[in-house]
């Protein structure tokens, strides 16, 4: 547990912030990144060390905060989605459908992926739950908060490591 902990805490602040309004349009880009530096700075203080971090044990804690970051965003997004029965992609539907007409596709295929929007906008609407939305959504996030995650690991260990080479040279 003491492995994952660092990496669980900033995963959950994370998918948290991931479904606040505002907050989540810099999810991929800015919350994610800095969850996996706060990773590896929470390990480093935990561990009460001050010597470098090894690239590969910051790329494991970025991982592990975009894992948890995309299983509580997800988990999160599905429950206000069941509370309220609405959701960006019901309120953006009617965008959905303008942006899709415009694309170089045949008509069968617009037709059937407009059908397929339907079919989870009327879920979501009538019951507040779509697998096909929950499914999508978690593999989504789990893509994009992982790649972003690991970036952060990165940069996280960068900056712990050069803070501390201008610390003791």
């Amino acid at each position: 547990m003491k492995k994952i902990l660092p990496a669980l805490v900033p995963g959950f602040a994370a998918g948290v912030l991931a479904i606040v309004p505002i907050a989540k349009n810099f999810g991929c880009c800015l919350i994610i990144p800095a969850a996996a530096v706060a990773a590896v700075f929470l390990e480093q203080a935990s561990k009460g060390s001050k010597g470098e971090v090894e690239m590969s044990r910051a790329l494991v804690l970025g991982l592990l905060t975009g894992i948890f970051a995309a299983l509580f965003g997800s988990a999160f997004d599905v429950f206000v989605t069941l509370v309220t029965k609405n959701n960006e992609l019901v309120s953006a539907f009617g965008e959905l459908q303008k942006v899709l007409s415009n694309m170089p596709l045949s008509d069968d295929v617009k037709q059937q992926v407009s059908d397929l929007f339907a079919g989870m906008i009327k879920e979501i609407q009538t019951t507040g739950f779509s697998f096909i939305y929950a499914i999508s959504m978690f593999v989504n996030n789990m893509i994009s908060n992982v790649v972003f995650g690991l970036i952060g690991g990165l940069i996280g260990a960068k900056i712990f490591n050069s803070r501390n080479q201008a610390m003791n040279g």
